[in-house]
């Protein structure tokens, strides 16, 4: 690793103030948390930098349904963000809100330079309208009847049983999922960001290395499809920032989102008497990192760039996407339990054990990581209870008792020291390229090597010898050493753990380089445990503790969708004799196939007790085929036949669940039998 010190600005997509943090979210934070400790750990000026996202029309609606103002619902969440985040080691030098006075100054800068600049128009435009609330409705709050297949509701952009993409003024007896009433088409001056101006300029930015080869690719689809102008305005009533030169209009949270890495960097310099423009400025040669998920790219790699150079600002040196994080290898769920909350983890489990998995399974690409739980029950054990700690308690015990404590005025075993010591840049440069889970392979490796010397040396057979005192000291000294290079390695990882190690050895905080130089003739103190087995019943209260109504929706970051609980309409009342109409029964699901061109759907064949139907389902996001066939289920028998574009359903099969793997075909009892009528 090179030694000169390095000026490093480092952030993570800010978390919406819409709801709590979960283990999803800590996946990006506990990876920028541990890059961020290493760079310290090398001597380099490192800050690191996040804040609430705090606005926009999901948290206004919160705050209402609440009977609460959005800046109590924000400061509440601020506080709960701040505990989880603390709790989980992760060290920012500051958290902010983009609802803060640095951000609107910014955002307004940026803004009127992009305006004098001529990248900024208006246009009137014509958008759905809530008659009831006096309000224009995101796509996402609308919800009706399919264009093209004619599924009931669907949201305002996509239909989620045939995959069509929309316009929200095309859809059929559309109703406000906020209010009920039926929406109606106004129009409305809006201004836009015109992206296509800077096409060249972002060609060019990410064609070099600001971005993973993965998201590069991405990036190539929507150059061929042509950069659009971005709408960056909302209507009131809406809780963000008016736009200075127009009176009743807000910039889009997604403006001022990311604004508020500056925001809170400017906070910080003012706090700290930095100069905010030297890492800011255009000409800055001070190095700037996003660390994101990869479903915000397009944000953080075109818009965010574009906008910061259109401005007068520098653009970033990189952005980190990761993927999505997956529980037993299934989305999380709040009907299995899987959909675990950040406080929930800390209810039951030592943070670091979650710290430690997730390096373990950290690259630098963008691939989902995946939480199986036996898995982190076993590798925890293993490695940082089986391995790393055990050495330290094999070890201590002898020479605190024999020794007062004291380590041996000599390294007896200088080549093995020296092949852990001489581990560091290889493992710096894996640290550093953010191949963590690479890095923890080789500290494990490490460790093996020590447990295998003092196996073999057997401290313990030789404290029961006569004249083999000195020895023993020697062997534990040794033992000691390497425990202490390992933990050094670990640090980033588990820095509550390297605390309580510094302590236990009595040394000053561990940086890189002390590992070159073992300790001697240097005084311990009494080993205390620094870490306790994961139990399986912990695991399995903590499934049980999140389990919550399939209602709950929870909401996104700013990395990724701002949503809202949806507080979606009753239907239309029927009367119990419509209701009767209805003929469920029970059906055999002989075959089923993915339907070529469909997102959504599977093209089910079922028996009904002599008689097949064909029918079309949207539940491929939740099922492969092979895992439907021979199951029974229910369906409605008497649906008149629907024409779609893949063929003829023939029949409706019921299914349940908040949507994507959340969702479970109906099955019947054991006994059951096809074409049988469900009472």
């Amino acid at each position: 690793m090179p030694n000169e010190t390095r000026h490093i600005l480092v952030t993570s997509a800010l978390p919406y103030a819409n709801g709590s943090l979960h283990l999803g979210h800590l996946v990006e934070y506990i990876q920028t948390d541990i890059w961020v400790r290493f760079q310290k750990m090398q001597g380099h000026q490192t800050i690191y930098v996040c804040a609430d996202d705090a606005h926009g029309t999901p948290i206004m609606l919160r705050a209402q349904n609440e009977g609460i103002s959005p800046e109590e619902l924000i400061a509440r969440t601020d506080r709960e963000h701040r505990a989880d985040f603390a709790d989980f080691g992760i060290g920012f030098d500051n958290y902010h809100s983009t609802h803060s006075a640095e951000n609107r100054e910014l955002a307004n800068t940026i803004y009127l330079r992009l305006k004098e600049g001529g990248y900024i128009h208006s246009r009137k435009i014509k958008q759905a309208y809530d008659p009831e609330k006096h309000m224009f409705l995101p796509d996402r709050f609308i919800k009706g009847e399919c264009p093209r297949c004619g599924a009931g509701d669907q949201y305002g952009d996509n239909c989620e049983v045939c995959g069509a993409t929309y316009s929200p003024t095309e859809l059929k007896n559309p109703v406000s999922a906020i209010s009920g009433a039926t929406p109606v088409e106004k129009e409305s001056e809006h201004y836009f960001f015109d992206l296509g101006a800077f096409e060249n300029m972002l060609k060019e930015w990410t064609s070099g290395e600001h971005i993973q080869p993965q998201i590069a690719h991405k990036l190539n689809e929507w150059f061929d499809a042509g950069l659009r102008d971005w709408d960056i305005s909302r209507d009131a009533p809406y809780f963000g920032f008016e736009i200075p030169d127009a009176p009743g209009k807000y910039f889009y949270v997604w403006l001022d989102a990311p604004i508020g890495y500056m925001a809170s960097f400017k906070n910080y310099c003012d706090r700290q008497g930095l100069d905010f423009n030297a890492w800011w400025g255009k000409e800055s040669n001070y190095e700037l990192y996003h660390f994101i998920g990869k479903d915000i790219a397009y944000f953080h790699t075109l818009f965010w760039p574009a906008m910061l150079y259109g401005s007068g600002f520098r653009t970033p040196t990189a952005v980190f996407c990761h993927g999505f994080l997956t529980v037993n290898g299934q989305k999380m769920s709040k009907s299995r339990g899987t959909f675990i909350t950040a406080r929930t983890y800390l209810d039951h489990l030592n943070p670091e054990y979650l710290r430690y998995y997730f390096a373990a399974k950290l690259g630098n690409g963008i691939d989902d990581l995946d939480l199986n739980l036996e898995d982190f029950q076993l590798r925890v054990n293993a490695d940082l209870v089986g391995k790393v700690v055990n050495i330290a308690s094999r070890c201590a015990g002898f020479i605190y008792k024999r020794f007062s404590g004291r380590l041996s005025d000599k390294c007896a075993e200088t080549a093995l020291y020296r092949q852990f010591a001489d581990a560091s840049d290889r493992i710096a440069r894996l640290y550093d390229g953010r191949e963590f889970g690479h890095a923890i392979r080789e500290i494990m490796t490490l460790a093996d090597h020590a447990n295998q010397y003092i196996d073999a040396k057997k401290p313990w057979v030789l404290a029961k010898q006569e004249g083999k005192e000195e020895e023993v000291q020697a062997v534990c000294s040794v033992g000691l050493n390497l425990f202490r290079v390992l933990i050094t390695y670990l640090k980033p990882v588990l820095p509550r753990m390297a605390e309580e190690a510094e302590a236990f050895l009595n040394i000053e905080p561990l940086d890189w380089p002390a590992v070159q130089t073992p300790l001697t003739a240097h005084t311990i103190n009494k080993f205390k445990p620094l870490m306790t087995r994961v139990e399986k019943e912990k695991l399995e209260a903590i499934l049980e503790a999140s389990k919550q109504n399939l209602q709950t929706r929870s909401s996104g970051q700013a990395g990724g969708k701002k949503e809202v609980s949806k507080m979606e309409p009753i239907a239309e009342q029927i009367e119990f004799d419509d209701f009767a109409k209805i003929d469920l029964r029970i059906a055999r699901i002989i075959k089923a196939e993915q339907v070529k061109g469909a997102d959504k759907l599977l093209q089910l064949t079922l028996d009904l007790g002599g008689e097949t139907r064909n029918v079309f389902a949207g539940i491929k996001s939740a099922y492969q085929p092979e895992d439907l066939e021979g199951k029974l289920t229910v369906m409605v028998a008497n649906l008149k036949p629907r024409k779609m574009r893949f063929g003829v359903s023939e029949g409706m099969v019921l299914a349940a669940g908040p949507g994507g793997k959340d969702l479970w075909i109906l099955e019947p009892d054991e006994g059951a039998q096809p074409g049988m009528r469900v009472k």
